[in-house]
Parts: C-alpha cells; structure tokens; sequence
C-alpha cells in the first residue's frame, strides 16, 4: 500500500469514526441505536438484552462477515508451509492433547476468525488487527457447540464477534457475550501465543499450519495496515480517552484471572528477555526471544520489525519452583541449566522434554487493554 493510500485508509477512518460519534453526540444514545438497528436489519439478535451501552459500539465499515470467518479449515504441514511463510512470520500457535496448530497473520489479518476443531475440542481462534490482539477459545458451551463470524462492529476498537446459533454479539478481548441472548455468558480461553514460524517448527515438528486455500481471494502475506504500529500512531476507531500510563501503541505482554490483571512492556521485556513476577498469588513468568515480525509494520507482513515472541507460565516443575534467566538470548533456568523454549518446553539439559504449564496471556497495544482492564498494573522495575 502506497503512502497516499495508506492517507486515504486513515481518513476513511477518521471519517466513520467522527461520523458515528457525531450522530451519537447530537441525538444522544437513541440516534445511535437507531444507526445499529439500521446497519443491523435482518439480524435475529435480542437487542433487549446486553451489558453494555449501545453508544459504545462502532460500525467498523465492512458489514457483517464482510472480513468472512474461515469455517472449514485446511491445514498443511510444516515442510508445505515453508514454501511462502518465512522463519520469522507471525503465528498464533496453540496445542491441545498433543495436536499442534499454527495459523499465519498473512492469513488471520483477513479473516479475522477461525472456527476449528483441534485435540476433539471445538475452538475459535480470533485476531484483531487495530487492537493486535490473538485470541483462542473453546466454543463448546453449555452442551452446544457456536460457530463465531464477524459482526462489523467494534467496541473500545475491538473486534465483536457474533455467534450464528443464538445471534448474540460477543467482545473478542474478554470473551464474554455483551449482548443478545448470551448476554453475560463467558467462553474459556486458552493458552496461545504469537510466535515466528520457524520456532513454531522447532517446538512441533509434526504440527500443522493453516493453509493459504481458505476459499476466498485474498493477497495473503500483505499487510493492510502498514506503519499502522508505529508507537506515535493514534489508534483507529477509538474515541476513549488513552492510559497516558503508557503510548496508546505500546506493546504490553498482558495477563489476567478476572480479579488481577497485569501488563509487562514489551520493550522493558526485549531487554531483560525473563520476568519473575506475580498475579496475585500466582507465581509467573515471563518468556521473550527474538525472532517474530510485527504483523502491522511494512507492506509486507515478513519484512515488518522483529518485535519478539512471548509466553507465560507457572514456573515450577514437579515440586522444584525454578528461576529463570537470559543469557544470550537463550533461556536457561538457574537450578538444572536446561535451556527452555518460547512455548516453555526444555529442549536440552537435565530437564529435557518437561513442559511449564501454560498460562492465557495475549501481546496487545496498549490502548485497548487498558480501555477493558483500567485498574492494571504495568510491571516496572524496581529502583
């Protein structure tokens, strides 16, 4: 994308936004309703339930499912994927009961959600590109399985979801139905993480990746948001005030348990590469290697910065709590000398083949975290 284009994007924008906002300020929250009952003729949500106010709902621009769902996945293993994905390319990965997935951002940046089955469970992988936030659930609930599209709507800049059976809006940040029938119910999240291909395939050798035949035509591997990360950038469609805590472009390794709920800078974590820390009581920590490309940088989504992967963990293995630390970009922890990976899985030493259990964490901006989390706190060192 051209830089007069990437203007034009950032106008249209400005424009929707204004324009929503205009109409919401003017008539007041009625207007706005009236606006969604527009753009949401057809739909058989229970709009007498939600949790939410009406106003804070925005019209993304496409309509509903205009970024359409992935509904019947394809998947090809690591050798194939090497053909067009390069070693630093951004994928969510997920394992669950030894079935291993990696699904590209050249792919996700257009499709936004995933509908699949991996290790018999039924999930929804969800990325929003505004917020960059990477997202799994189960979407097993209560005895019915939901299948989850697009709503071309955003709250706090984040995609909402809605799913098909019940029509409810559901907010990809927390996973919790905002309105319709499902209104209040939560969906369980589990472990992901963006990392690069190539350590996708050192930790899963036999995984597999999403494949580039998804039914649509769509130019996978460019980026429609370029220089859209810069850290002096403002936030597209949204109109809350900004945590000055942090720039609203920050990028925060971010962690919750619905009572706490902490945020670890990126930048901070590039430098130090492990965090010890807690959530609450919870022991934690922290994982940063090198070696990821931002998905929102360049054209390109391979040629972006390399701004590093993360993962989260419990620290302990069997009844040993262990300590770990950076050293020359290698993570080794301190009590047996094993070297671990991104995922948490030692790969070589006295503690090879053992894995750290996983805790839900998600590399976000900063804005949009603190819109949904305002009491967080932001780890710093201490002086």
């Amino acid at each position: 994308m051209t830089k007069p284009a990437v203007l034009l994007f950032a106008l249209v924008m400005f424009f929707i936004t204004n324009l929503v906002s205009a109409n919401s300020q003017s008539k007041g929250e009625d207007k706005l309703s009236d606006l969604l009952r527009r753009a949401t003729i057809g739909w058989n949500t229970d709009w007498s339930k939600h949790s939410i106010e009406y106003r804070e709902l925005l019209l993304g621009g496409p309509p509903r499912d205009g970024i359409p769902p992935i509904d019947q996945p394809k998947f090809i293993d690591n050798q194939q994927a090497e053909q067009w994905l390069a070693p630093n390319d951004p994928v969510i990965a997920l394992e669950l009961n030894g079935d291993a997935r990696a699904y590209p951002l050249q792919i996700l940046t257009w499709h936004e959600i995933v509908n699949d089955t991996v290790g018999q469970i039924p999930i929804t992988i969800t990325f929003c590109p505004l917020c960059n936030s990477a997202i799994a659930f189960e979407r097993h609930y209560q005895g019915t399985t939901y299948d989850f599209g697009t709503s071309g709507l955003l709250r706090h800049s984040d995609l909402v979801m809605y799913d098909r059976q019940t029509e409810s809006l559901w907010q990809q940040f927390t996973g919790e139905a905002i309105v319709g029938a499902m209104t209040g119910e939560q969906l369980k999240m589990i472990p992901a993480g963006l990392i690069g291909f190539e350590q996708f395939q050192s930790a899963y050798s036999t995984g597999k990746v999403l494949s580039k035949e998804t039914g649509y035509s769509r130019d996978y591997g460019r980026n429609p948001y370029p220089g859209y990360d810069d850290i002096h950038n403002n936030p597209f469609l949204f109109r809350d005030p900004v945590d000055k805590r942090l720039p609203a472009m920050a990028r925060v390794v971010t962690i919750s348990d619905g009572e706490y709920h902490n945020a670890y800078p990126v930048a901070l974590l590039e430098k130090l590469g492990v965090i010890h820390h807690q959530l609450g009581n919870q022991p934690l920590v922290v994982f940063h290697q090198a070696g990821v490309s931002s998905a929102l940088d360049e054209t390109r989504i391979a040629n972006g910065i390399d701004v590093g992967a993360t993962g989260v963990f419990i620290p302990v293995v069997g009844n040993q709590e262990l300590i770990f630390v950076s050293l020359a970009g290698a993570i080794v922890d301190e009590q047996t000398g094993s070297h671990w990976n991104i995922v948490g899985q030692a790969v070589r030493g006295p503690l090879k083949g053992k894995q750290l259990k996983r805790l839900v964490h998600a590399d976000q901006f900063w804005f949009s975290w603190a819109a949904f989390q305002p009491d967080t706190l932001i780890y710093q060192l201490e002086e």
